[in-house]
């Protein structure tokens, strides 16, 4: 048997049965190889698949590997947590890091007028940068002042929602008491260090973190900020970063079994790559993720980043991972992502020291950095998504994709909400999908039309799966969208309770 058929065979043998002899699955072993040999090819794939081989007598015992136990957060750290999210602002510790780490890259002080000019040109640069079209951009942040730009203005809102992320996933279930991390792209350790800081308020869980970043200057700033914020013999292991690139990285670098593997704000810097090169680098890097792991990738709210994200993920979906949120495919089909511009958001954070220092100036506002917005994809190989739900066939709901035969007619639609409020004082506005449409569709609702039977609209999470009976359908021609109408007649239910009523 071939290697490649003997690890099917394998994989789809350890799904029904939590152990069995590797005899039992070879029925007829190629005579020049023995099992010895056998078992010597096949090991290298072996945790891969989550499995261990045993030696019992002259065959080979093959079993999954226990997968370690779920984190649940106990109300005494949620409580801790809350008061993290409630304040909204980073660590004093890591402020005071990273005033030190300026004051000591530029001999200047933090008032020194020439030194805060200097880090508004970079600031300013940045952010001009950032809004070209994707082939244009530069966005490396690798020198001394570009740098310390990034830990001024961009550092503190990527580290507050870093912990949003990670409240996410436990909310979900994905996080363990006991984790591999590895973040792809660190930059100046933005997720290491929320990862020890949502950890802190943790009781006995336990992590360690590994991280790729290929510039000497952001290595630099993140070993800085390590030695300052975190001590040895505490529950989170953060490594030094392994200084490579993303693209040409070398797996046998980091470990086997990875739980959490994270790219934020990085893959839409391969800017010189195609969408299918860069799926081909996740899937690769996934080769180290444990079966029951997952993939975070991040990009920020703008929206050819976030547009770019929805192609990448359907891409990574065609070729074998599952799309654990925030997308729900309710009907069992792909969607339609080129105009999907999808993202969450948070409460601003409190600005830190040195933003107030940097507005001390004719434009303060260019130099604050509060918003909390971000698009996000979770991926697993496992199948597992946050909503199992489909639309069931007795369901008098629409597809998304009809909407353009019901113009001006009232109809009933089952859809994830996919966004917070678009809108405006008078007007609030949702993005919805329910993975069928090719054109972007919003639910609108006046302020004065929300009741008790359609607020839940409003108060919803990010990716709720919501049952709307009752909306007016009208074209924005303007937009080239359409408009879901909510009314006070209009009745809108949580999509899985309704399902279980029934």
């Amino acid at each position: 048997m071939a290697r490649n058929d003997l690890l099917a065979v394998l994989k789809k043998t350890a799904q029904k049965r939590p152990v069995f002899l590797l005899s039992e699955i070879i029925s007829n072993p190629d005579d020049d190889l023995t099992i010895e040999e056998l078992i010597t090819r096949m090991r290298p794939s072996l945790p891969g698949l989550g499995l261990l081989a045993k030696k019992t007598g002259n065959d080979y015992t093959i079993s999954r590997k226990p997968a370690h136990e779920s984190l649940v957060i106990t109300s005494e750290e949620s409580m801790r947590q809350d008061a993290f999210f409630a304040s909204q602002r980073m660590p004093p510790v890591l402020e005071a890091a990273i005033e030190q780490y300026i004051v000591k890259k530029t001999g200047k002080d933090l008032s020194d007028p020439v030194m805060l000019d200097r880090l508004r040109k970079a600031i300013v640069f940045q952010k001009s940068d950032y809004w070209k079209p994707t082939h244009q951009r530069a966005l490396k942040y690798t020198k001394a002042y570009s740098v310390l730009g990034y830990l001024a203005y961009h550092f503190p809102v990527y580290f507050v929602q870093a912990e949003h992320l990670l409240a996410m996933l436990a909310r979900d279930g994905l996080l363990k008491e006991k984790m591999t991390i590895l973040d792809a792209g660190t930059g100046p350790g933005v997720v290491p260090l929320a990862i020890a800081d949502f950890w802190s308020r943790l009781d006995t869980a336990t992590a360690t973190v590994y991280s790729i970043e290929r510039s000497e200057e952001h290595i630099e700033a993140f070993l800085h900020l390590r030695e300052q914020c975190t001590q040895k013999g505490e529950r989170v292991s953060i490594k030094p970063p392994i200084r490579a690139d993303l693209v040409t990285f070398d797996l046998q670098k980091i470990p086997q079994q990875i739980d959490l593997m994270i790219f934020s704000n990085v893959l839409n810097e391969l800017s010189d790559r195609s969408i299918d090169q860069r799926a081909d680098r996740v899937l690769k890097l996934a080769e180290r993720l444990a079966p029951d792991g997952s993939i975070l990738i991040v990009e920020p709210a703008e929206e050819t980043a976030s547009v770019t994200l929805r192609i990448l993920s359907l891409a990574l979906k065609k070729r074998g991972l599952t799309i654990h949120s925030p997308c729900s495919f309710i009907w069992g089909t792909n969607c339609t992502p080129d105009r999907c511009w999808s993202f969450a958001t948070g409460r601003n954070i409190q600005p830190t020291r040195m933003m107030g220092r940097l507005s001390e100036c004719d434009e303060p506002f260019r130099y604050i950095n509060i918003d909390i917005k971000y698009s996000y994809v979770v991926l697993r190989k496992d199948e597992k998504t946050r909503h199992s739900y489909r639309v069931p066939a007795k369901s008098r709901v629409l597809r998304i994709a009809q909407v353009h035969r019901h113009v001006d007619k009232r109809v009933n639609f089952i859809a994830a909400k996919m966004s917070e409020n678009l809108g405006d004082g008078k007007n609030l506005m949702f993005r919805l999908c329910d993975g069928t449409a090719d054109k972007p569709v919003f639910a609108v609702v006046p302020v004065y039309h929300v009741t008790p039977e359609n607020e839940v609209l409003k108060t919803a999470p990010y990716g709720t799966i919501l049952e709307l009976d009752g909306v007016l359908v009208r074209f924005n021609k303007a937009h080239n969208a359409y408009n879901l109408l909510v009314s006070r007649n209009t009745r809108i239910t949580l999509a899985e309770e309704q399902n279980r009523e029934e």
